[in-house]
């Protein structure tokens, strides 16, 4: 056994890309067929012969404005004191010019700026200083030629702008001169009649609902809006029945996307009562639901599971979100797998969270991993074993291999994903990147008794192309101090033999503070945890390998870690036993 310089990011070329196949056509060509129509719809509500019907009273004054809690950094205005403008990973260079006029570093840095989501940092300072800086780039803004606006237009770009101008309107237009309140206050009425008529054309998904969120939330807090507001709240019910499962889950099974929603969400709720208005019922079940799913997802250190999408949040933004947790509210101990296919293990100190659920739809599965039947583990309030994550905005390079099955804490066959990663650039345009397929059967069953609690699942994603299906079976003790794991490929008929055996490898990605040190004459690894906690990962004398690993979730950066990797080869059948054990503390010796 030893320490091998490999990474999977490293064997990415070497991952399961597809061509389309006749059915990915039949999608591409629906989701453009669906696009057209979606566009002349909209072209059509903007006529002079409809627009009237999605005016209202004039917009004139903002009534109410929620506290928000996406976390500000103060350190904004001192990055721009100097000439950067940071946004989206990237620091631009714009010294004394308007963000507006410089060469972009990235599209997610121009959809960032248009979107004025940084307007939280500048109210955080509280300074004169910050408020006639963000006055003046809103200025900007709305005198800018109409090509060079563009990137602001789109809905999803536009939704978060009315979110962050309302939000933050004191910043704007308290004490403004009256010809620049009343210019902002007239862009944002014909943003909102835009919206109206344009929130179909978003993005299947998280982009759809950021558009009816903004239109909720401008009928709740403009003036003359109101009267909407009963169809608005509608449309987003509606919404969000559809993308939010019965267990909290989102549609795409992106954890993240529950907590974008909830910062977006929750900072509404109090300006009902304040405006003597009604939550609709839906809304508010389906935020309960939400924060119930990351109850279901979250380890020991606070931290969401990284699974599908799920990467690095910012500083305090969990923390925000949490806080709103009713008072009292218990995490089930066994949570059983739902639609959202995610299942909770949790004994004492220990939690486990186990993927079981398969891509989603078409569409909706651009952010989705191959990772089927990997799981994450804490002990206590440190992690052990986490997958690679999902990279932030400056390493989107990264995405791809860390998609990829060997990514994550399951096994890996013949070095190809247990998912297809469709690579088309019609389809990442319209998707925002790549889908996957497959599995497209997963099973799992839970049980508990006094001696443990446990589970048994399964995929086809390697029949296909292997003829074998993935099998794990995992149980954690009754008192949260052992993890026993087996894993087995199988042929779906038992009597099938492969051609040739196939290699396969079981991957365990440590958390970058765990120190692995051998034991049992290497026949065991020693997993060291920060708060000098030692638990023993042994695989009955198989020879565990130890190799370099990526976490790309860290919130610093990609950040070097480890993983132990179990090898072999499957002729038709192969299983490996494996157990993770809390090693107790030996007590010394009482001096005489």
């Amino acid at each position: 056994m030893g320490k091998l310089d490999q990474t999977p990011l490293q064997r990415a070329s070497r991952d399961r890309i597809g061509a389309l196949s006749r059915r990915d056509k039949l999608n591409l060509a629906a989701l453009s067929v669906d696009r057209a129509r979606r566009d002349a719809m909209a072209r059509l509500k903007r006529s002079r012969f409809l627009r009237w019907r999605y005016r209202t009273g004039v917009a004139d004054d903002v009534l109410i404005s929620p506290t928000p809690l996406r976390p500000a950094d103060p350190s904004f205005v001192d990055e721009l004191a100097v000439g950067g403008f940071g946004l989206a990973g990237y620091v631009c260079d714009i010294q004394d010019a308007s963000p507006f006029e410089v060469e972009p570093p990235s599209e997610a840095w121009l959809r960032a700026l248009h979107g004025f989501g940084w307007l939280r940092h500048l109210d955080a300072v509280q300074t004169d200083e910050a408020r006639e800086i963000a006055r003046r780039f809103v200025q900007d803004w709305l005198h800018l030629p109409r090509a060079l606006q563009a990137p602001g237009w789109v809905p999803e770009v536009m939704a978060r702008r009315i979110i962050s101008w309302l939000t933050h309107e004191n910043l704007l237009l308290d004490w403004a001169e009256p010809k620049n309140h009343d210019a902002i206050m007239l862009s944002i009425e014909h943003q909102v009649m835009f919206l109206r008529t344009s929130w179909h054309n978003a993005l299947t998904g998280y982009p759809r609902l950021l558009c009816l969120i903004a239109l909720v939330q401008a009928d709740l807090c403009i003036s003359g809006q109101s009267e909407r507001l009963p169809q608005s709240q509608a449309l987003l019910a509606d919404e969000l029945d559809r993308q939010i499962l019965a267990d909290g889950g989102h549609v795409t099974r992106n954890p993240w996307l529950g907590v974008e929603l909830l910062l977006d969400l929750l900072p509404l709720k109090p300006c009902f009562p304040a405006r003597e208005r009604t939550l609709e019922p839906r809304i508010a079940a389906a935020i309960d639901r939400m924060m119930g799913m990351l109850h279901h997802l979250r380890l020991g250190d606070g931290s969401i599971a990284r699974f599908n999408g799920m990467g690095a949040p910012e500083q305090g933004t969990l923390t925000s979100v949490m806080a709103y947790a009713a008072p009292g509210r218990e995490t089930l101990k066994l949570g059983p797998k739902g639609p959202s296919g995610y299942v909770r293990l949790e004994r004492e100190a220990a939690v486990v969270v186990f993927d079981a659920g398969k891509p989603g739809a078409f569409e909706l599965s651009a952010s989705a991993h191959a990772g089927c039947l990997s799981f994450e583990m804490s002990a206590g309030k440190h992690l052990l074993f986490v997958n690679n994550g999902a990279p932030g905005p400056i390493h989107q390079t990264l995405l791809p291999a860390a998609r990829a099955t060997a990514s994550h804490n399951t096994l890996c066959l013949n070095e190809q994903s247990s998912a297809r990663l469709i690579r088309n650039e019609r389809l990442e345009v319209e998707l925002g990147s790549a889908p996957l397929s497959l599995p497209s059967r997963v099973t799992c069953e839970t049980t508990e008794d006094e001696k443990a609690v446990a589970l048994v699942a399964s995929h086809d994603g390697y029949v296909e192309k292997c003829g074998l299906v993935h099998t794990r079976f995992l149980a954690l003790s009754a008192d949260g101090t052992q993890l026993a794991g087996k894993d087995r490929l199988s042929a779906p008929n038992a009597d099938a033999r492969l051609a040739w055996d196939l290699p396969f490898a079981v991957h365990f990605h440590l958390h970058p503070e765990v120190i692995t040190v051998l034991a049992q004459g290497g026949d065991a690894v020693d997993l060291k945890l920060p708060g000098g906690e030692t638990w023993r990962f042994s695989a009955g004398g198989k020879t565990i390998a130890i190799e370099r690993s990526t976490f790309v979730a860290d919130p610093s950066g990609p950040a070097v870690s480890e993983q132990l990797v179990l090898r072999g080869l499957c002729g038709g059948v192969a299983e490996v036993n494996w157990k993770l054990d809390k090693v107790q503390p030996v007590a010394e010796p009482e001096s005489t």
